[in-house]
């Protein structure tokens, strides 16, 4: 399995934020053998014009000066810095790297991406560059894929990921998230399911077993995205859920075989993750990979 990786997607020094993971899952990965180092892709910043076909110039030029004002910056939770829109660029690189890999490989991932509450005209919620949207939007504009399929279950609604495709028919949009997490306003996926506080294993493996099947069966995808974050855990800061470490790794178990075994390609992306530590918020994010890696040796053999 190939996946793209870059040194710029550790936080810069002001940066703060969820950003000291990335490092992490990748020397964890490797030192289990689950990706070696040949593996590892390197990403190049996505061009402005790439960007331009989901954000808005004015955005964008903000972004690039730094000219973002208090209020935008409240509510993006993150210092500007050009360090940040430099890994902006790249993770958004990224996903679009992985999502040609693929669409070759029939399965990759980006150890970074997944910023599903950026919007055309701002950020919010650590998200700046919504990478799979511009990935989709770039591939669409080639003529490269037709439909997609984004697969969400990070703990939080992809607010922005679902108003920018709300119109699309060609794309369809899965949320599984807490009802009453951020964001305080939905927006509207193709399918969104909502999930009480302390949702656990049981209750929210049968709510992804009942509905997953049918978003690929109707999405026609050509190509799917897994947001895989892992803020579902229990205890994480910002969750409200009660997934256990078993009950993640069954989930991406359940996502993976269920995208790969009709032949979809699946990019992998992180998404969010809390836990109490950047290394335990790595260790989780791993299993995706774990599971990924276990499916393709399982349907080589």
């Amino acid at each position: 399995m190939r996946c793209s990786y870059h040194p710029a997607y550790q936080a810069p020094p002001s940066g703060g934020g969820p950003m000291n993971k990335h490092p992490l899952l990748k020397e964890r990965l490797l030192a289990e053998g689950i990706l070696a180092a040949g593996d590892i892709l390197e990403p190049e910043m996505i061009p402005i014009a790439t960007a331009l076909l989901i954000h808005r110039r004015e955005y964008l030029d903000k972004l690039q000066s730094g000219n973002l004002s208090a209020a935008e910056l409240r509510r993006l939770g993150l210092p500007w810095s050009q360090a940040l829109w430099r890994r902006s660029r790249l993770a958004s690189g990224g996903t679009l790297l992985a999502a040609r890999t693929a669409l070759t490989d029939g399965l990759a991932g980006n150890l970074a991406g997944g910023a599903h509450h950026a919007f055309p005209d701002h950020g919010e919620g650590f998200c700046i560059l919504n990478d799979v949207a511009i990935a989709i939007a770039q591939l669409r504009a080639e003529g490269t894929v037709e439909r997609a399929a984004v697969i969400d279950l990070d703990v939080h609604q992809g607010n922005g990921t679902a108003a920018i495709f709300e119109t699309a028919s060609e794309i369809f949009t899965f949320s599984m998230h807490g009802e009453r997490n951020y964001p305080t306003a939905k927006m509207r996926s193709t399918l969104d399911v909502a999930l009480p506080d302390g949702t656990g294993d049981a209750e929210y493996l049968d709510l992804l077993g009942r509905y997953l099947p049918s978003v690929l069966d109707r999405s026609g995808a050509d190509l799917a995205f897994y947001l895989a974050g892992v803020d579902v855990a229990q205890g994480d800061r910002f969750g409200k859920l009660a997934l256990t470490e078993q009950g993640i790794r069954l989930r991406d178990r359940r996502v993976i075989e269920a995208v790969r075994s009709r032949q979809i390609p699946l990019v992998i992306v992180l998404a969010g993750g809390y836990a109490s530590s950047p290394a335990r918020t790595a260790e989780l994010h791993a299993h995706v990979f774990r599971e990924a890696v276990a499916h393709e040796l399982s349907s080589a053999s």
